[in-house]
């Protein structure tokens, strides 16, 4: 069902990018970064919210996982067609000062229920922060510029969970883990402010194709979720990303713990080592994988499902070296390849179906993507992970998490056929084959 993705390469791939739109682009991923550091913030500190709360490894699966993904995704519908018909740039600033207050309130829990409704609070904020970000982006950016725009914009993640080991881990050693959560989310409060500040509403779809706007009498929610899951390629992309965000979040919210409690590590040295690989490898591979789509793939379209397929390939057998290292140095050494390879999927399905569909209908085309592949990935994976944790606890009380990483594999394999049939689905409609 692509429309638009050559037209617009044709007319905005030669539009200039001016100052504004880099001044956008580095306040939405400032926005990004809070955004992640945020919700990280409870897989960084599982240890000592353990020691104070005394919740188990399921308990904490299920509120970084299922509670989180169930508010994280639902609202961000509603989330994104406001957005489609409103001002984005309002309603990222209002999500934003949300999720920092309800950030804030994490950090003042005396109990596990009270956590739960605090960090389902963070989930229906941090619901309004992407979707319309992804879609302002691809307003100040023309098509065969957009990949890299969105790469970077996608470091956000890695820039914050690597902030939030390095300043939530030394906080929680220095004083408590309480405080980070206050002073973390304090800080987002003043880049909801920000965000109005320095980020202008951009003309929707001023820099695609005008066939890319032909019948754009604003789309409506039907309309829209309708063209969305009857096109086998963007339902495609969605399961695909889905399946590797089960391995993503499932392995991501567990590794801190996994390797202070299993491999030895300290919370001081979780603060320098952790930070550094994370901010390193995830944000390196973030960034290269946008790099190298926009080098292929307006010559080779299956480019958008085949690149992650081989990353996920690479990443499979490292993740294995890193689940049976002996010690947490180690462990990292490995695990520095799965922490770059397995993001290349994120610019690529973003870029895809932004591409893919009208400006009209991308804040809600964004927002159902994220919907399919946070619900699986972010409900299933951690939920998954916690569980499987505690089932092997009573036998293997050492390496229950090791145990429960292992059972991840069988989704690496998964996640790569689903890019495998998307990349045969996208080369029959380059051949004419209505997709």
């Amino acid at each position: 069902m692509r429309n638009q993705a050559t037209g617009g390469s044709l007319a905005g791939g030669s539009a200039r990018v001016g100052a504004g739109a880099w001044i956008a682009l580095g306040m939405l991923c400032l926005v990004y970064v809070l955004n992640f550091l945020d919700r990280q913030l409870l897989s960084i500190l599982a240890k000592p919210i353990q020691d104070t709360l005394h919740v188990t490894d399921s308990q904490l699966g299920r509120i970084g996982g299922l509670y989180f993904a169930l508010f994280y995704c639902l609202i961000s519908i509603p989330v994104g067609w406001l957005a489609d018909k409103s001002n984005r740039v309002h309603v990222l600033s209002v999500a934003c000062g949300l999720w920092s207050l309800a950030t804030m309130a994490c950090g003042i829990s005396a109990n596990y229920p009270q956590l739960v409704a605090s960090r389902m609070a963070v989930g229906v904020g941090e619901a309004g922060g992407v979707p319309p970000s992804y879609a302002i982006i691809t307003d100040y950016f023309p098509p065969g510029r957009r990949a890299t725009a969105l790469s970077l914009y996608n470091l956000g993640p890695p820039i914050g969970q690597a902030l939030g080991v390095a300043f939530g881990a030394s906080i929680a050693a220095a004083y408590s883990w309480r405080l980070a959560f206050v002073v973390l989310g304090g800080a987002g409060l003043v880049a909801a402010l920000s965000v109005l500040a320095f980020v202008r509403e951009p003309q929707r779809g001023g820099l695609d194709a005008p066939a890319a706007k032909m019948g754009e009498a604003k789309a409506s929610f039907a309309s829209t979720f309708r063209m969305f899951v009857s096109s086998p390629s963007l339902v495609l992309v969605s399961l695909a990303c889905g399946a590797t965000q089960i391995v993503t979040y499932g392995a991501g919210n567990f590794t801190t713990l996994y390797l202070m409690r299993e491999r030895g590590m300290t919370l001081q040295q979780v603060a320098v080592w952790v930070a550094l690989l994370t901010g390193v490898c995830m944000g390196g591979g973030i960034f290269i994988s946008g790099r190298v789509l926009d080098r292929f793939v307006h010559r080779f379209r299956p480019a958008y499902a085949v690149i992650p397929a081989l990353s996920l390939t690479a990443a499979a057998p490292l993740f294995l070296g890193f689940v049976y290292a002996p010690t947490w140095p180690t462990a990292l050494l490995f695990l520095a390849g799965p922490t770059a390879l397995n993001y290349f999927y994120l610019s690529s399905a973003v870029a895809f179906v932004h591409d893919e569909v009208r400006p009209d209908q991308r804040v809600l085309s964004g927002a159902l993507l994220l919907l399919v592949m946070n619900l699986i990935g972010m409900g299933v994976g951690p939920t998954f992970v916690g569980w499987a944790s505690d089932q092997f606890r009573a036998a293997h009380p050492h390496s229950s998490l090791q145990l429960a990483f292992l059972c991840l594999l069988p989704v690496y394999v998964l996640a790569i056929l689903l890019f495998l049939i998307l990349a045969r689905v996208l080369k029959g409609a380059r051949m004419g084959v209505k997709s």
